[in-house]
């Protein structure tokens, strides 16, 4: 049999759950083996979910809070990690998941305007821009960026700060009225008390975000996770590695960029430049 391994249970939402689950055995004293006739599955999957190496039946989370006497904490924990599992387009749906969940957004572009900050005009050019892509399939993608937005009307919204490169206040996506109405909307949105925007000058000669747009999204229970965009596909992690190098990036960016009253002055000043 296996050895028992020490979990991290910040390591994802999967090992959150076989933490936790193990957690309880050993505190109502008993075994893998006794608590898998209980639960009527079998020693081997118990102790594989123990060890993060397999999601089980939602059943089996349910059976646990019976039999620990929860009320339905375990179960909870099986839908954040459910929310993890492979399947196409995971990369866009997980990335979406995590911003509505997060308690922090932190984003970074150096080509546009960040997605959740999008007004209605510049997303529909932006989508738009796709080569094949359809009225409908435009319309469903608009519709999905613009509920991203809805973050920020919840009860206790998350703390979004985005950084943005200064070239994206001069590339034209849409007429001058497109752009214009966009600045402005940055303007209007920086006023919540919850939003933060930065924006990385020309002068700063930061090279170190280029690559790519990435957005780090904190989630309840301290997991932190990294939606990394790129042309073809993105890619969403817990992967601690990976998130320590983007928050790396993310921090040497933003000590680049310039302060709030300074950002937004220059916002203000390159809205006068679309007539």
């Amino acid at each position: 049999m296996p050895q028992p391994v020490e979990l991290n249970p910040e390591a994802s939402p999967l090992a959150r759950f076989g933490f936790e689950v193990r957690r309880h055995r050993v505190a109502a004293s008993l075994t893998q083996g006794q608590l898998a006739r209980l639960l009527l599955f079998s020693t081997s999957m118990v102790g594989m979910v123990e060890r993060a190496e397999r999601k089980p039946e939602r059943a089996f989370a349910q059976r646990c809070d019976e039999i620990f006497r929860l009320d339905g904490t375990l179960s909870e924990l099986w839908l954040m990690a459910d929310r993890w599992k492979d399947a196409a387009p995971s990369w866009f749906r997980h990335g979406l998941d995590a911003e509505q969940e997060a308690t922090a957004v932190r984003s970074w572009d150096p080509l546009l305007v960040y997605g959740l900050m999008q007004t209605e005009a510049y997303a529909r050019h932006v989508l738009a821009g796709e080569p094949g892509i359809t009225p409908e399939l435009l319309e469903q993608r608009l519709a999905t960026r613009l509920q991203r937005k809805s973050i920020l009307t919840k009860a206790d919204p998350p703390t979004v700060w985005a950084i943005i490169d200064e070239g994206v206040l001069h590339r034209p996506i849409g007429d001058p009225t497109v752009m214009r109405r966009q600045l402005e909307y940055l303007l209007e949105i920086a006023e919540h008390p919850r939003v933060k925007i930065q924006v990385l000058p020309f002068e700063a000669q930061s090279t170190c975000g280029l690559m790519s747009a990435f957005v780090i999204t904190e989630l309840p229970g301290h997991w932190t996770t990294v939606w990394a965009e790129s042309s073809i596909q993105g890619t969403v992690t817990d992967d601690p590695q990976t998130v320590k190098a983007i928050t790396d990036r993310y921090d040497a960016l933003r000590v680049e960029a310039l302060p709030r009253h300074m950002s937004l002055r220059i916002i203000s000043k390159e809205m006068s430049r679309w007539i």
